[in-house]
């Protein structure tokens, strides 16, 4: 006959055995499989993935073209208006990444005629991103994020759309802390990044201010505007200011439109006025 010491221990040892055994794990939800795809010519967009790829730990892949574009820039723009006249698509390589395998693919390129790169068009044409979540980055000489994006929706109705980034060339060096606060600002990555207040309601650009925007537009081809409203927020090391701007006629293309063009202005502690991107 078993002690009653002995015959406690074994209820003790019983219990704990069915307690472990019928113990349920939460299941860890799986970190989305990641992306990172890119065309790029002069070496400005692929920056710009490599610095998303290793933030992330993310696959990268580059679209390349079978018959490149000239690396000279003139060349590569008439090459294109050419195509577009007659309605050609430059051929690609084929994409090794198999896009059904992956949840978010970030889809990068420079900024031609205001939307992504023909070669990028090339690979939409015969892609499949229903269900997937994209997120498009881009380099650019004054702007084309939001009317990328539109034409990325429009071309991708099966996917959905997340905020962009991009960047001036002219820009390239202020890219690696941006990404970061982009990637952060997202959830992509984890941190604290900078909150920034919402800009407030415009007002008429005073003398000092519209002296602001001359200064970050100066030199800048492309930009003959002049300053009409303006709002300004704080920056963690200075000011951002957003123009409203009316185009001004010009004396060489007297054919382009006088319409308002938003221009996004950064002034840093000790640093001359840059404009940021043109919103037309």
């Amino acid at each position: 006959m078993k002690s009653p010491k002995l015959m406690l221990l074994l209820a003790v040892v019983t219990l704990t055995a069915v307690s472990c055994g019928s113990k349920k794990e939460t299941p860890k939800e799986e970190a989305p499989k990641m992306l990172v795809l890119y065309y790029s010519q002069t070496g400005n967009t692929k920056a710009v993935a490599e610095a998303i790829a290793n933030k992330l730990g993310a696959d990268i892949e580059e679209i390349t073209m079978v018959n490149p574009y000239d690396p000279d820039f003139q060349a590569t723009i008439d090459r294109c208006k050419k195509d577009q006249e007659q309605g050609i698509l430059p051929e690609i390589q084929p994409v090794k990444a198999d896009i059904a395998n992956y949840d978010v693919i970030f889809l990068g390129f420079p900024v031609w005629f205001g939307t992504y790169a023909p070669p990028v068009t090339t690979f939409l044409n015969s892609a499949d991103f229903s269900g997937k979540k994209i997120v498009p980055f881009c380099t650019f000489g004054s702007g084309g994020l939001e009317s990328s994006a539109k034409d990325l929706a429009t071309a991708e109705p099966g996917a959905e759309i997340l905020p962009g980034y991009g960047v001036r060339a002219a820009r390239l060096e202020a890219m690696p802390k941006e990404v970061d606060n982009f990637l952060k600002a997202n959830g992509f990555l984890e941190g604290e990044c900078p909150q920034l207040a919402d800009f407030p309601a415009q007002h008429e650009a005073s003398a000092d201010e519209a002296a602001i925007f001359d200064a970050a537009v100066d030199g800048y081809p492309m930009i003959h505007a002049k300053a009409k409203t303006v709002a300004s927020r704080e920056l963690p090391d200075g000011t951002e200011y957003l123009f409203t701007a009316v185009n001004l006629p010009r004396e060489d293309k007297p054919d382009m439109p006088t319409d308002e063009i938003q221009v996004y202005v950064t002034v840093e502690k000790d640093k001359a006025p840059v404009f940021t991107k043109v919103v037309r």
